[in-house]
Parts: structure tokens; sequence; C-alpha cells
């Protein structure tokens, strides 16, 4: 059959322009990691432009960037100093702003990491607050509490943090008495803001319309569930709030009535978010926004809606595993709620908090998160991984929607292991025995653009996470010109999305036990064998499939083919 070229946007069949996310295939540049150009060892912006090539031939929609504000980095950048300016070890504002044009000069729109649940403690407010005393209005942009016990010597309470410890870190005061507490959901360094406070709220509106006038189309909301907090007291006790790292989901779900959780997914989000969208409408097209939202379904629809963020994302897949009950579970449950509430779904398998999926599916227990302990899978198993990752990918392509794909995915890239403690980065990391067991520095490992040289074409001066010897098998060189190769594979499903997408709509098709088949608008099929034999394909014309083949063969275990009728 005769394909026709993408044109470098998503088809306007419908009138959606103006809606360009609800189908965009979004790919996430973690900025550290991807191209370094002035061999510091540290990815840059000047790095991005030399690869803006290479972006536009993966034919994706939108480049969402990871945070690259001034930081001390104690927290991969999430700890932000300046949430108006560029570090200026990724360059400079000038920089940025270039990235921007020579994107839209590609059809390829750009998404920023926003960050407004904590600060850096280098923020300008954040030192004003030290510099001035108890209960002053600096003090009151933040979360600053007396403490409990003689003195104060105690924390206001035994809530602790996400990445361990106390969730309280006690200051001094400026006379250098010891003073109050200030709230950390996360890292000492990340101090909580008080939304509560209209300064707060006005200085995020000023910084949404501060990148908006610069050309950014969207933001991706961090820890978008968390601004809003009750920390009136008495406090509920800790075992009712969190039991460790990112068990809070399930306290939000069960202990708590929705909306009245003490620190996530509260009712006063609402006017929070209001107040985004009335910014966001002030551009044309109307700026958007995704939410990270670690919620229960009945409370997502909150963040997704068109007077909030527009769009929240599901981790339902990335979460699942290999296994055609759970996949079609998540995938009709997360249409029905995009149908139902004027947004679409959001399909993603890695991003820069959790083990890369060509990994994770190398094992039957699917999803691994930040803190979980993983070791390196043999040779057999981590084919099994990356045929299942191919798969998986190319299913959630098919899918109406968003796609957010993760740098180097399109590699096929597995998780980094053993990386040394001298060089860990990420404070959620676990080491034993001299390396890292467990974290996320495994998946911020910087790509492979050469099959060979000291640093794989990363840089020419160094690399801030070390790269295996082994990465250059998986280097966009190596891959390029493989017409089997994952690179190659990725390519053409986004090509082809582009023509096919045009609906939100599927159709499941019977095609019996361990086979996931539906049909989309326009006689496109999407067929996955979940099963351990091969499965015959449905009627139609064959136009890519993850198993190395190019015919009507009975397809693969663990793989997916795209077929068209008519």
């Amino acid at each position: 059959m005769s394909i026709t070229e993408p044109t470098g946007q998503i088809p306007d069949t419908d009138g959606t322009a103006r809606q360009w996310w609800r189908q965009a295939a979004v790919y996430q540049i973690y900025p550290r990691s991807f191209a370094d150009a002035n061999k510091d060892g540290i990815g840059d912006f000047v790095g991005v432009l030399s690869r803006v090539d290479y972006l536009a031939s993966l034919n994706v929609d939108a480049v969402w960037f990871s945070p690259f504000y001034p930081s001390a980095l104690a927290d991969g950048g999430y700890d932000v100093d300046d949430y108006r300016d560029v570090d200026p070890s990724i360059g400079t504002l000038a920089d940025f702003e270039a990235v921007i044009a020579a994107l839209h000069g590609r059809g390829i729109k750009v998404i920023i990491d926003i960050v407004p649940n904590h600060s850096s403690n280098r923020h300008a407010w954040f030192r004003e607050a030290l510099a001035s005393p108890a209960g002053s209005p600096a003090r009151d942009r933040y979360l600053f509490r007396d403490g409990k016990g003689p003195g104060g010597e105690l924390p206001p309470n035994d809530w602790q943090a996400m990445f361990g410890g106390s969730a309280w870190t006690r200051i001094a005061e400026p006379d250098g008495t010891p003073g109050q507490w200030y709230f950390h959901m996360f890292a000492p360094q990340q101090p909580d803001w008080n939304w509560d406070n209209p300064e707060v709220r006005e200085d995020f509106l000023a910084t949404l319309r501060f990148w908006g006038d610069r050309g950014v189309d969207g933001f991706r909301v961090d820890v978008a569930s968390g601004l809003a907090k009750d920390m009136s007291e008495p406090y509920p006790e800790w075992e009712r709030v969190m039991h460790g790292p990112m068990s809070f989901l399930e306290s939000a779900e069960v202990t708590f009535d929705p909306g009245r959780h003490p620190l996530f997914d509260r009712d006063e989000l609402d006017e929070i978010y209001a107040g985004w969208r009335q910014v966001f409408n002030t551009y044309d097209p109307p700026l958007f926004a995704v939410a990270e939202a670690w919620v229960t379904p009945d409370r997502q629809a909150r963040y997704a809606s068109t007077d909030g963020l527009g769009q929240s994302f599901n981790f339902d897949l990335l979460s699942a595993g290999w296994d055609i009950g759970d996949f079609r579970t998540v995938i009709q449950r997360n249409l029905e709620f995009a149908e139902a509430n004027d947004t679409t779904s959001t399909w993603v398998f890695s991003n820069h908090d959790v083990i890369r999926h060509a990994t994770r599916y190398s094992q039957s227990s699917g999803y691994r998160p930040m803190f979980d302990r993983m070791t390196r899978p043999d040779d057999a198993a981590a084919a099994r991984g990356l045929a299942r990752a191919r798969a998986a990918t190319l299913l959630a392509l098919a899918l109406p929607g968003s796609a957010y794909l993760y740098q180097g995915e399109e590699l096929g890239l597995p998780e980094v292991f053993d990386i040394p403690a001298d060089r860990a980065q990420d404070p959620s990391a676990v080491i034993e025995n001299g390396v890292i067991v467990a974290g996320r520095d495994g998946c911020r490992v910087p790509l492979p653009w050469t099959a060979s040289g000291e640093f794989f074409g990363f840089s020419d001066g160094g690399a801030h996470l070390p790269q295996p010897k082994w990465y250059g098998a998986f280097s966009v060189e190596a891959e390029s010109d493989d017409p089997n190769s994952t690179l190659t594979l990725y390519r053409e499903a986004l090509r082809l999305r582009r023509k096919f997408h045009t609906s939100e709509h599927l159709e499941w098709l019977d095609l019996g036990n361990n086979v996931l088949a539906f049909t989309r608008p326009n006689g496109w099929i999407s067929v996955t064998n979940f099963g351990a034999t091969p499965a015959q394909l449905p009627v139609g014309t064959v136009v890519v499939r993850t198993d190395g083949r190019h015919d009507r063969a009975p397809l693969a275990p663990d793989s997916t083919a795209w077929l068209v009728r008519g």
C-alpha cells in the first residue's frame, strides 16, 4: 500500500489542532544525559540543537524537557533555585530559545517540567525566610513550624520524607540559636511551598507566563497532587499518612476520605489549577499541562479537566506485568475515563524515575519502582525483555491518546547496573558493597550516539554517569541503518501513527486466547501475542511488526503487528 509522508503535524481531521496534545507522541529529554556540546560531561541545550534533526527523524509531535533550571542537583534538578532561568551547565536562556525555534521549525511542540510542590533551599525566597524571624511574611511562603518538646528540639510530628528520614529539618535562627523546623516531602534541600500563600500562587502564574511568552507550548507538572496541604494541628499519626517511600499511594486510597488526605490530592487543588487554566487560555492556541498525579481513577478527572490542567498521566500500563488481562483491563478503563471526562489517555512505559521497561519485562513481575532492587538479567531474559518492550510500545502507539516516550527507549536501552557508589547522584539510591543496587541513576545514564569512542558520542569530555562497555551496540549509529533495530521500529511506527491516528476510538477484535487485538478507523489493526506459541494474523496488509518479519507469517510470542485493510 502507499503511505503518505508525514507533514510534521498531527492531521487536523476533526478540528482539534488547538488541542494538539490529545493524540501527540511526546519524547522526554533528560537534558543532562542527552547530548553534551561543551565537553564538560553534562548534556546541554547546544547539544540538543545539534540533535534536532535526529528528533525530527523520530516523527514525534512534542519534546518534553525535564528540569533545566539552576540547581544544586540534590534531586536531579528537581530542586529548583530559579524557575525563570537555565542552569549554566546546561546553557542560557538564549540557547533554550534557539532550541524552541529549531523544534518549532520542524513542527515539534515544546513541553517543560515545572516543579510547584517545592523549591530548592538555595531559592532566593527560602534564603530570605532563613534570614527573617519566625512568623514573618517570608517564612509564610514555606511550611515553617515550631518544634515539640523542651526548647522545640523535636520535629513537629513523625512524618517521614519520601527519600527517608524525617520530613522536617531544623534551622538556625538569624541570631544563631536553634529555631523552627521546615517541612520537606522529599530531600531536606527541597522545602515545600505554602500554597495557601497568595504570593506563592501569583509567582507561579508569573512563571507560567514567562515560559509561555517564550514559546513553550505546555508543562508537565511535577507532584501535581501535592501542592495543597492541611498542616493544621493536631497532625494525623504517622501510620495514617505515609509508611515509607511511595506507600502514601495506598494510604491516600484507603485511610482517608477522598480529598481529605493531609498531603496529597486535596480538593483545594481545583482552585489552584483553575487559576493556571486562566493563564493558559490567554495564549492561542491555549497552553496545556499534564499532571504527574498518582491518584485513584475516580480522582484523576480533576486534573484532566478542561477547567484545570487538561491531561493527567496514568501509570497503569507502566505498573502492569506482561499479562493480556492486565493490559486489556487497563486500556478499557482508561479509554472509558477519557471519554467520560473529555480528555485523552496517556500511555507510558518508561521515564526518568523508573527502571527501563526493556529490563522490567525481562521478568514477569511487571513494575519495578524507583526504590526496588533488580539485578542485571542474563542474555536470554534480556532478549525476552526487549521483545516485550518493543511489542508493548507498538501496541500503545496504536491506542487513542497521547504516548509519552523516554529518551533511549527508541534504542531499546536496558537499565544500567553496577554504577559505583562514588558516582551516585540519586538521593534515593540504595548502595551495597560499593555499588548502587536500587535507584534512578540507571535510567539516567547519558545516551550512546556512536558505536565506539570513550563516551559513545555523548561528549568528547566525559559523562556525568558512567556508560557501560556494551553501550555501543545500542547506539544511534549502530541502529540507524539496521532494518530490524528498535530505532528503525520506532521511526516507522511513529511515521505510520501520524497517518492512521485520526480518531479517539477503537473496536476490540476476538482473535483467540492470549492475543490482544483491536481495530481503529481507516482499517488500522493492532495485534499483540501474549502467548507462548505463534498466532495467526487477521486479514490485512502487514505494515510493521516487532518480531523481525515483514510478511504474513504467524506472529511470534511477545510480539505486535500492525495491519491495514482496504
